[in-house]
C-alpha cells in the first residue's frame, strides 16, 4: 500500500526526479497502471510513497528517486529548425532529443509545431518543467510571424483582443507589427497551433513562425540546430517567474 507517511512524495514527483519522464507524462503512466508501490499498482494521481522506504516501480522495474538536495538539473535552450519534432519519440521523424548531445534525459517545456522554428527549453527539472509547462503560471512566449500577405491593422487588433479557435476565446495577447507581413505576438496560453489558427481567421496564412523567447529565456544568436546551457541567471529567473 502507498505510505501515509509525513515524508512522503506524490507519485508523479518520484518518477519526474527520477529523470523517467516529466510530470506530465507520469501522471498518464499512474493512470494507465504502469506504476506500482510495494508491489500493488496504483492508478490514483494524489498517491504517495517515501522513496526512502517503498518500492516504487515503473514497468516492473525499480524507480530510482534523487531529492533535488542531492541532484544536478539539465537546462538547455534549442534552436528547433523546421521539420524537427518536439516530443521525445517519433517513428520516422528527426526529434528534437536529436539536437541535444547531453547524456541525462531531459524533456522539452511545451510543444512547437513541425514547420514552426525557433526556441524550444528542455528539463529533467520535473518541478521546473510543471510550472513552466502549466497555463497558470502565465508564463509568456514570444513569437515572430510572417504571414504570405499583408497584414492590416484591424487584424492586429483582433488578435490581441482574442478570437475564438476551436469554440474557445483566446486570452488577450501583446501584438506589434514589425513589418507589412510580419508582427511580434506574445501569448500567456499556448493552443494547439494558436498563431496558426488565429491567422488564419483573417484569412491569410503563416509563412513562418519563430519563437523568439520562452519567460526570460531569449532565442538570440542560436543558430538553428544547436543548444546551449542555461546560465544561473536565467534558470533563477524561471523559478522566480
Amino acid at each position: 500500500m502507498p505510505t501515509t507517511d509525513p515524508e512522503s512524495i506524490r507519485l508523479q514527483k518520484i518518477l519526474a526526479h527520477s529523470g523517467l519522464c516529466s510530470r506530465r507524462k507520469a501522471e498518464t503512466l499512474i493512470l494507465e497502471g504502469r506504476v506500482s508501490v510495494n508491489g500493488r499498482v496504483v492508478k490514483e494521481l494524489g498517491s504517495r510513497a517515501d522513496p526512502a522506504k517503498d518500492k516504487v516501480c515503473l514497468d516492473g522495474k525499480p524507480v530510482h528517486y534523487t531529492s533535488d538536495k542531492k541532484r544536478e538539473y539539465t537546462y538547455l535552450a534549442v534552436n528547433k529548425p523546421k521539420g524537427v519534432v518536439t516530443t521525445c519519440a517519433q517513428k520516422n521523424a528527426k526529434i528534437i532529443l536529436d539536437l541535444v548531445p547531453v547524456k541525462q534525459r531531459v524533456y522539452p517545456v511545451g510543444r512547437l509545431d513541425k514547420d514552426s522554428v525557433g526556441l524550444v527549453l528542455l528539463t529533467d527539472d520535473g518541478d521546473l518543467h510543471n510550472r513552466l509547462s502549466h497555463p497558470s503560471h502565465d508564463h509568456e512566449k514570444e513569437y515572430l510571424v510572417f504571414a504570405t500577405r499583408p497584414v492590416s491593422d484591424q487584424d492586429l487588433t483582433a488578435m490581441a483582443q482574442g478570437m475564438v479557435i476551436d469554440g474557445k476565446k483566446t486570452r488577450r495577447a501583446k501584438v506589434r507589427r514589425v513589418s507589412e507581413n510580419g508582427f511580434k505576438i506574445v501569448l500567456k496560453q499556448g493552443l494547439n497551433r494558436q498563431i496558426r489558427k488565429m491567422v488564419g481567421k483573417t484569412g491569410n496564412q503563416v509563412a513562418m513562425l519563430k519563437r523568439i523567447r520562452m519567460a526570460n529565456i531569449h532565442l538570440g544568436s542560436l543558430p538553428p540546430g544547436k543548444c546551449r546551457h542555461l546560465s544561473e541567471k536565467e534558470v533563477k529567473g524561471l523559478k522566480q517567474g
